[in-house]
């Protein structure tokens, strides 16, 4: 049964709360609790000759430490019991009688069950995760816990967020814990998404409040044990009992590329999602290395941005990605050490003589030269046409023509593809090229470009930067698993998840990013 759709028309980004919603965890939590809060009670009762009251599962770990941070977990629970204990620090020692000591405590016995148990996944959360990035949603996931990291890795789906906020996060930032909405806003804040175009999901009263609070635009409880009724008076919008009740639509995982987020500012949130694989860094040429020029013969890449690549080619696996020639892109560049894919990636080479190309595109060299011959036939009295040609393609430049001559450029390329076998029609920025009619692109490049290096795909955090629509191939095969920035310079919509402004931007990118990395 269905509760809610999620629209990404709507909503842009989802926060999950991790235990009880993302793992089964949270029984762990309150299992801890309970051992902890009886054993301490008990010993107060024997020492003043009281009666021993226990932690109630049903009543007290709902109202006083679920959702909350540890120590605020403490304070709630013994001030609901009349008592008061020194705060003590930190770093107490767990046998300590303070509220930091019985926090330790606490944690103490939650990680010896952890390790001893593991942490499952709920497989419904890891399917709603999954629809979600489809349809070109973002997601976070937030804990009170200073564990989450360690409880996600040991569930297997650390990966599959683009920002964490957890109890760790949280004291380094001087967040305050919930109710407020302090750690939501700044999980919405990294996604960049505004709090009334984003849900959260929640399965503790506290948690449903922040959410209200800081006025998210929906506020979906899980009640996987029961407890609707209190996640509703918490403020709730909705409560399911799992979430495959929670539906979503398909949606485009295209944006403007005006509304995408700077890379430069979200830096950190990049290195996050790096994690701890090795960075592999995929380049365009024009328009993302060296600026766009009239003639492309023109194009040069800029002295500064050639001392950047010659300074990470020993610390990080680069290649050079274009639509030109091989021999035409490495001449420009000029760089020892970097990988080289021209013509959007059927021809490579690389360091120790590595030298491929596709093993079908020589078939198409005669097809070719026959549209390379018809089009210099068509276009050589259309002027600001320029005709390009490369080894798998034939390229129509069109960027100093005029409207009329642009569109007899076009319908040149549209005739001869009808008339040739076995080319099809590329579009890039003011130009139009006939490329071998295979199924290959610079997204299908990127997995032979791995493969050849050598790079375990599990192991690699593909990062790829290029401002034309051919790099769209490339943004959509690694938009799960990397890093995707477009380079502004066209309008339109794109499939990449941040932006720079121009080649200056992306050259100071690759500096602050590999400074990032080397500090991590």
């Amino acid at each position: 049964m269905v509760v809610l759709t999620i629209d990404p028309d709507d909503c842009d980004a989802v926060v999950f709360d991790m235990d009880g919603v993302l793992t089964d965890t949270a029984r762990v939590h309150a299992a801890a609790w309970k051992d902890t809060f009886d054993a301490y009670l008990r010993a107060r009762a024997e020492a003043h000759g009281e009666r021993f009251e226990p932690f109630d599962l049903e009543r007290d770990y709902p109202r006083h430490v679920d959702g909350k941070a540890r120590y605020d977990g403490v304070r709630s629970f013994l001030a609901s019991r009349g008592i008061e204990i020194a705060a003590g620090e930190p770093s107490d020692a767990p046998d300590r009688e303070t509220v930091c000591g019985l926090g330790n405590r606490k944690n103490e016995r939650f990680l010896a069950r952890l390790r001893e148990r593991g942490a499952a996944p709920f497989a419904d959360g890891v399917e709603l995760v999954s629809r979600l990035r489809a349809a070109g949603i973002r997601t976070a996931v937030i804990s009170a816990s200073r564990n989450a990291r360690e409880v996600l890795e040991r569930a297997g789906i650390a990966e599959r967020f683009e920002t964490r906020i957890d109890g760790v996060v949280a004291a380094e930032r001087g967040l305050e814990g919930k109710p407020a909405p302090a750690v939501l806003l700044e999980a919405a804040r990294r996604l960049g998404a505004e709090p009334p175009r984003c849900a959260i999901v929640e399965d503790a009263s506290a948690g449903v409040e922040a959410g209200r609070r800081g006025g998210f635009g929906w506020v979906i409880g899980v009640a996987r044990r029961g407890g609707a009724e209190r996640l509703m008076e918490a403020g709730a919008d909705v409560v399911v009992r799992d979430l495959s009740e929670i539906a979503v639509e398909p949606g485009d995982r295209e944006q403007p590329i005006e509304r995408l987020p700077s890379a430069l500012e979200r830096l950190e949130e990049i290195v996050r999602r790096i994690g701890d694989r090795e960075v592999v860094l995929f380049l365009d040429f024009d328009g993302t290395l060296a600026p766009i020029v009239d003639r492309p013969e023109a194009a040069a890449l800029p002295e500064e941005t050639a001392r950047v690549l010659a300074e990470l080619a020993g610390r990080r696996a680069i290649a050079i990605v274009s639509g030109r020639d091989l021999d035409d892109v490495r001449e420009r560049v000029g760089q020892g050490g970097l990988t080289y894919a021209g013509s959007h990636g059927f021809h490579l080479a690389g360091p120790g003589g590595l030298r491929r190309e596709h093993g079908e595109a020589h078939r198409f060299l005669s097809a070719l030269d026959e549209a390379e011959r018809r089009l210099r036939a068509r276009l050589a009295s259309v002027e600001g046409v320029q005709v390009e040609r490369k080894r798998y393609a034939v390229a129509v430049h069109h960027r100093r023509a005029g409207e009329s001559a642009a569109a007899a450029a076009l319908r040149a390329v549209a005739e001869v593809e009808r008339a040739v076998p076995g080319l099809r029609v590329g579009e890039g920025r003011k130009v139009r090229e006939l490329r071998p009619a295979l199924d290959w692109d610079k997204g299908k490049a990127i997995g032979w470009l791995l493969e050849t290096l050598g790079i375990e795909a599990s192991r690699a955090c593909p990062i790829y930067i290029g401002d034309d629509v051919t790099d769209e191939d490339a943004f959509r095969a690694i938009e799960d698993d990397g890093v995707t920035i477009v380079v502004r310079g066209r309008r339109g919509r794109t499939r990449a998840r941040y932006a720079l402004e121009s080649p200056a931007a992306v050259r100071d990118f690759l500096v602050r990013l590999d400074e990032a990395l080397e500090t991590r």
